[in-house]
């Protein structure tokens, strides 16, 4: 199986230096797959919006204003940019917020393109079923990838993020299932391995002891291993998983050496 099942690309875009990042890899994916690009350019207006001493609230409607317009010009330089590419497209603009705008816009995507230093992955992919690819700034994942490593504690989240990275494992060269530890009653990893090898993808295990905290033992592992794409569950904030979330999701998040990661809730 190749990149064809992410036929359907959603990429938050913005007047960020990095926005170039995101389109670029969408656009190879989309290509690959003989996909489409969905381009989302919001101005949320919550973002303009003041409290006055009374406990009152107001937006400040000259910010606004400038935003959308510098917004609005940002939405048709992509336009104009995307129109002399190979790939089909469309652009569209929100005032919703980001998340809400993204997951509204993602119930029909087949993936989510964003950047990772953009403060919307984490909660983006606990708020939708889309698969969310998280980008390191300035740096667009290339095509197809050749090295990945799979974080695996035998939960569902990470059965959730192993079956949606199957279209991006296919190509390639080394796939490793990194086992930090094992969680108790969950899904063994012979049966992950039996999953994937269905797909043609062969993959090999990497059980570590854990040395510091689970985030530093698997990040170890992933720069050992070269991964241009670390797929991992996105853990939520229920009591068990707090610390899951708050270390080794919130890690990879904001380590600047991470590779590009691909996020399932």
């Amino acid at each position: 199986m190749g990149d064809k099942d992410m036929r359907s690309i959603l990429v938050n875009a913005d007047r960020r230096a990095d926005n170039d990042t995101r389109i670029e890899t969408a656009l190879n994916l989309a290509r690959r797959s003989g996909g489409h690009v969905t381009v989302l350019v919001d101005t949320p207006v919550s973002r303009y919006v003041a409290m006055d001493p009374m406990g009152g609230s107001y937006v400040i409607a000259d910010a606004l204003e400038r935003a959308r317009e510098e917004d609005d010009a940002a939405a048709k330089a992509i336009e104009a940019r995307l129109a002399r590419d190979d790939v089909p497209f469309d652009v569209f603009r929100s005032e919703d917020d980001p998340i809400n705008a993204l997951a509204r816009a993602a119930r029909l995507a087949d993936l989510i393109v964003v950047s990772r230093s953009g403060g919307l992955a984490g909660e983006l992919a606990l708020t939708c079923r889309t698969p969310v690819l998280a980008l390191p700034d300035g740096k667009p994942l290339e095509l197809p990838v050749r090295r990945a490593c799979v974080a695996w504690d035998g939960g569902e989240q990470a059965a959730a993020a192993l079956r949606a990275a199957v279209p991006l494992l296919g190509s390639c060269q080394l796939v490793k299932l990194i086992s930090v530890a094992e969680k108790p009653g969950g899904f063994p990893t012979t049966d992950a391995l039996r999953y994937l090898s269905r797909h043609g993808i062969h993959a090999e295990l990497e059980e570590h002891e854990q040395r510091g905290s689970t985030e530093e033992t698997l990040a170890a592992a992933v720069a050992e291993n070269d991964a241009e794409l670390l797929v991992m569950g996105a853990y939520g904030k229920s009591r068990v998983r707090e610390f899951l979330f708050g270390g080794v999701t919130a890690y990879f998040l904001n380590e600047a050496k991470a590779p590009a990661l691909l996020l399932v809730h």
